[in-house]
């Protein structure tokens, strides 16, 4: 892959600052950007994408490498899970380059209004990765590619074409030079989709405006069951002819034969839709294509204020001044240029969602099908929460304060034009989709609070919390309030909820404390003890328990499937109170029982057959029977802090950053889960971490850099140092913060936001005598 870095121009720096507001410090005009490497986690597991966004873009503009269904024989298609963000880099050929696409997730949607520049023949049919011919896909190599912040580019092979694309906020803009002398056309696909299969299209509208402009729409019926996009699309020349083929048969036709629908006619309409336009390329074809979840008219509203003219240079630069902004928030000083890929291109993942989910006015569609106006905050939508309350959502209360303040907001407007009185689980494009377990806003809403990170209506947020936690038809969650358990013969996955319910529980209780509220806090602190009633004390594991009390028979704490637990085994569910560490210690043995545990969990053997079928996790996120690759057990490396061994949890974490995190396609051993796996390095690379988010604390780690400033929101800087730091010196012999040695492996949060110095001093060799002080 090419890398085209660069420095940037002094007076395109000044006028990138001018357009976006933001101070040309000397902080900010370093190219913190040229890190950036988006084909990290293309391959294998990773499922990120590598074409070109903006932070928390709603467009995110990338090329899709083949047309897996979702089903084959009415059947779940096992390959289509490669496919999460529609690019694989393994592929050899692109189909071409559609709008809206997830970072890292584990399952998928959008794929939404694919275009592809072809030349010669027209064909409308995408083809085969093995007879590309056969449609209007293309080969394409990795060594005339190009991925950047905010801009990506490849040479579509098979027709000679350049194809380069960025992006603003809610527009994506593209160029592309055709070869002279050739019939050049756009196939503008409404069918394509990711995770796509027969019948996901309920409807699509095109209006051609006039010879630039076409606007309309598309509705699918997928993860978001209800899920309608609008968009406007221009043209910097006139479209000479265009035509459309129709896909699907109706028995009702109405009265449009009349009229030859399928060359120049511009109305079209129907299930199933590809579209063409003929254009003169003498000159490179730019297009920009505007989306909106609300109207068409929004969507040129957008273009018009975002991307009003023809400048792709321009737009792309400003894109990569955007996103040396935000990754100037933190700057880390580390000689070793591979590091330095790595730390930015996980903030880069980390800042790309949730993702702006309103119109430029600030009108958006609410999970109700309603219009609405986000009124004092930005609407935000893709909360993948059961992966990013973790630590997404913490580093965004250090880093990204006032937009997590509107992710909270925007969670509390989901609340109220919910029919179900609920805060999102897993929710985008106005719909919510139900995926995985608990009712983890609560958490990052408590954490917020817990913080003072709340620039919103506490008693409000207080009420959309305990509402949710008490819904009882939702998986389990009244079996939970009656028998303080889920019963396994009842609800599936019953230990992992169990567990879950009781976090949350207990991160409702910290804001009710935080806000006064004494009669919730003692309700919810009491059901966060839930975790007690599926402890084994005789396996010594958390085990599923059946409705009538007793514990399931069968019971294989090393399988995930059928024995409580839903991504994870009970090795390393089990460890899941990050609530009450020191209770959970205590009730499996005590400290130096707990930390014989703890060394056997990174130790033993976890064989194939244990996750053959598992397709998530692969070998490459394992480390014994330690699962990086998914996100129960990112906490578990630091539970040693609550141990009297916390020196052995440094050791553990520098070798999770050094076997888990690394520069190439296949660099990352998990799904990212929209930034969670990126937050949780950059939180470990500083030398800290939330264990449990709610808390003021922070356990301390192993600093994987010799130096960074983290430059907050509020003016102040907090900066970590790492005296000889190296691969081989991984433990922390002393550490003070502001010149003060801790004595206690912990920091707060107000700790960093007041700003100052947290001090490593580290060893080749353990300090075994470290926190043992108090």
């Amino acid at each position: 892959m090419k890398k085209n870095f660069g420095t940037i121009a002094g007076s395109l720096a000044v006028l990138s600052a001018l357009l976006f507001n933001t101070n040309t410090s000397a902080q900010e005009d370093q190219d913190f950007a040229q890190y950036v490497d988006p084909m990290i986690g293309t391959a294998k597991m990773g499922h990120t994408y590598p074409g070109a966004t903006v932070p928390f873009g709603s467009i995110q503009l990338s090329p899709d490498t083949d047309t897996i269904p979702y089903a084959v024989d009415g059947h779940y298609n096992p390959d289509v899970y490669k496919y999460c963000a529609g690019y694989q880099y393994d592929d050899n050929t692109i189909v071409g380059f559609s709008h809206t696409h997830f970072s890292g997730t584990g399952h998928s949607d959008l794929g939404d209004f694919l275009i592809m520049p072809t030349t010669g023949d027209l064909k409308l049919n995408p083809g085969t990765e093995s007879d590309p011919e056969s449609g209007y896909r293309s080969r394409f190599s990795h060594d005339r590619e190009t991925a950047e912040a905010g801009y990506y580019s490849v040479m579509l092979d098979d027709y000679n074409i350049k194809a380069e694309m960025t992006a603003s906020t809610r527009v994506g803009m593209h160029r592309y030079t055709f070869p002279e002398g050739k019939e050049s056309h756009l196939v503008f696909d409404l069918m394509h989709g990711i995770y796509n299969y027969e019948d996901k299209n309920v409807w699509t509208f095109v209006r051609v405006e006039n010879d630039t402009l076409v606007t309309g729409y598309r509705q699918t019926n997928g993860w978001a069951r209800t899920r309608k996009v609008y968009f406007a699309m221009s043209f910097n020349k006139p479209i000479k002819e265009y035509g459309r083929e129709r896909y699907d048969k109706q028995p009702y036709r109405g009265f449009w034969g009349k009229f030859d629908q399928e060359h120049n006619f511009p109305e079209i309409a129907g299930e199933q839709i590809r579209m063409w336009f003929g254009f003169d390329t003498t000159e490179p074809l730019e297009v920009k294509l505007a989306i909106s979840p609300v109207s068409t008219e929004g969507a040129i509203q957008n273009m018009k204020e975002e991307i009003p003219g023809w400048n792709f240079d321009e737009v792309r630069q400003q894109a990569r001044e955007t996103w040396n902004k935000e990754l100037s928030k933190v700057d880390i000083s580390e000689e070793d240029q591979e590091e330095k890929v790595n730390f930015y291109t996980a903030m880069y993942h980390a800042f790309l969602g949730p993702t702006e989910y309103m119109d430029t006015d600030g009108q958006y569609m609410g999970i109700d099908r309603n219009r609405h106006q986000a009124d004092g905050f930005t609407n935000y939508t893709s909360f993948s929460l059961w992966d990013t309350y973790r630590a997404l959502h913490p580093l965004f209360n250090v880093l990204q304060p006032e937009r997590n303040q509107d992710m909270v907001q925007a969670m509390m407007a989901h609340y109220d034009q919910s029919v179900h009185s609920m805060l999102p689980v897993w929710s985008h494009y106005g719909n919510e989709n139900w995926c995985m377990i608990g009712y983890h806003s609560a958490s990052v809403i408590a954490d917020a609070i817990v913080k003072g990170n709340a620039d919103f209506d506490h008693e409000h947020a207080l009420d959309a919390m305990v509402n949710t936690a008490k819904t009882g038809y939702y998986d389990g969650l009244q079996y939970y309030m009656d028998m303080g358990y889920v019963p396994e013969d009842k609800n599936g996955a019953s230990v992992s909820k169990t567990l879950e319910y009781a976090y949350d529980d207990w991160a409702i209780a910290q804001a009710a404390k935080k806000i006064g509220n004494d009669e919730v806090y003692e309700e919810f602190m009491k059901r966060s003890e839930n975790y007690m009633n599926v402890y084994d004390p005789k396996s010594g594991f958390m085990r599923p328990k059946l409705s009538d009390g007793t514990f399931k028979k069968e019971f294989d704490e090393l399988n995930t499937h059928g024995q409580g637990y839903i991504e994870g085994n009970s090795w390393n569910y089990s460890l899941y109170v990050p609530h009450a560490p020191s209770e959970m210690i205590e009730m499996m043995g005590g400290k130096d029982q707990f930390s014989q545990h703890l060394d056997s969990l990174f130790t033993m053997e976890l064989p194939d057959k244990y996750f053959e079928n598992t397709e998530d996790i692969s070998r490459e996120g394992i480390i014994g029977n330690y699962v990086h690759g998914n996100e129960p057990s990112h906490h578990v490396a630091y539970l040693y802090d609550w141990t009297n061994e916390p020196w052995k949890a440094q050791d553990k974490i520098r070798m999770i950053l050094k076997m888990k995190y690394m520069n190439g396609a296949d660099g990352l051993s998990g799904n990212d889960d929209f930034g969670q796996m990126s937050a949780w390095y950059i939180f470990s690379t500083l030398g800290f971490y939330p264990v449990a988010p709610g808390s003021v604390d922070y356990a301390i780690g192993s600093p994987a850099i010799s130096e960074a400033t983290l430059n907050l929101d509020n003016g102040k800087t907090f900066t970590v140092t790492a005296k000889n730091q190296s691969d081989k010196n991984v433990y922390v012999k002393k550490v003070e913060l502001n010149g003060k040695e801790l004595t206690e492996p912990f920091i707060q949060h107000d700790d960093i936001m007041n700003g100052g110095e947290l001090k490593f001093w580290m060893s080749s060799k353990p300090n075994k005598q470290l926190f043992m002080k108090q």
